[in-house]
């Protein structure tokens, strides 16, 4: 399920990627409350996400499922298009914004949060999810967060 691009990773100082995939990977073989687990995974070893969370397409709408961090979102259901989350379920391209005060589409879930990086997880070339992560740092997200992301989101996809 690893693939070789895997490599092209660097690694960060508080968490090995290639490391953070393999253990995805077990918990995916698990097939134990794998979106859950995966969240919760996400959450404690990455010290820069404050808040993780799995959105599923419903319809026109992404409904909340699993999340982890402080505090609940008011926003358990969002209408694709609407917000950064609505606009990479809409679009099928990750989102990246270094800072949520300065992205008029950013729904305001909490006043901590700093930057948000959103991940559509698809199967067979439709958009079934996606993964909604928040940082209380300004540019939290870099390359190596999307390439890393983009790949549990492909080993999740079969479990939406």
């Amino acid at each position: 399920m690893i693939d070789n691009l895997v490599f092209q990773i660097i690694l960060s100082d508080t968490m090995d990627y290639i490391k953070a995939l393999e253990k995805i990977e077990m918990i995916i073989k698990s097939n134990e409350d794998v979106l859950i687990n995966v969240v919760n995974f996400l959450y404690e070893n990455f010290e820069n996400y404050s808040w993780v969370g799995i959105y599923i397409v419903d319809g026109s709408d992404l409904i909340l499922g699993p999340w982890m961090g402080p505090n609940a979102t008011e926003h358990t259901k969002i209408a694709i298009g609407a917000g950064v989350c609505g606009a990479a379920a809409k679009s099928g391209i990750t989102e990246i914004v270094d800072d949520v005060k300065k992205d008029n589409r950013y729904l305001a879930c909490f006043l901590s949060t700093k930057s948000e990086i959103v991940v559509p997880i698809k199967k067979d070339k439709k958009i079934i999810g996606e993964i909604d992560i928040d940082s209380d740092k300004i540019a939290s997200f870099n390359s190596n967060d999307k390439f890393f992301l983009e790949k549990v989101a492909d080993m999740l996809s079969e479990h939406i």
